[in-house]
């Protein structure tokens, strides 16, 4: 919730006593209209951040591969599960770069 305005396009925000160390004053281009849907709600107690904050998410499994063709170089791609992502439970990541940050997903 919006508790003021601060300066023209900054608005300062009321967090839950949970997230008391996250900075509460934000610039408009960072803030989404809101409506309220009970089936979309996450647990606090489930989100895990590191020591900058931000949010960790969680790899499930690798459920499908296929490469991208472009015009001189073909690029291998991964289905990938993630717990507690918004929106798609499943994105397409590169390959590699999962391989390099997520090793135990090829084991």
């Amino acid at each position: 919730m919006i508790i003021e305005r601060v300066g023209e396009v900054d608005y300062k925000l009321d967090f839950p006593e949970e997230l008391e160390g996250i900075h509460s004053t934000f610039h408009v281009s960072h803030m989404r209209k809101c409506i309220a849907d009970e089936t979309s709600h996450l647990p606090l107690i489930d989100i895990e951040v590191d020591e900058q904050l931000n949010y960790i998410e969680k790899h499930v499994e690798v459920v499908d591969h296929k490469e991208k063709q472009l015009l001189h170089k073909t690029i291998p791609l991964v289905k990938v599960i993630w717990k507690h992502r918004k929106g798609s439970d499943a994105t397409c990541e590169v390959k590699e770069e999962m391989h390099k940050f997520y090793p135990d997903l090829f084991k």
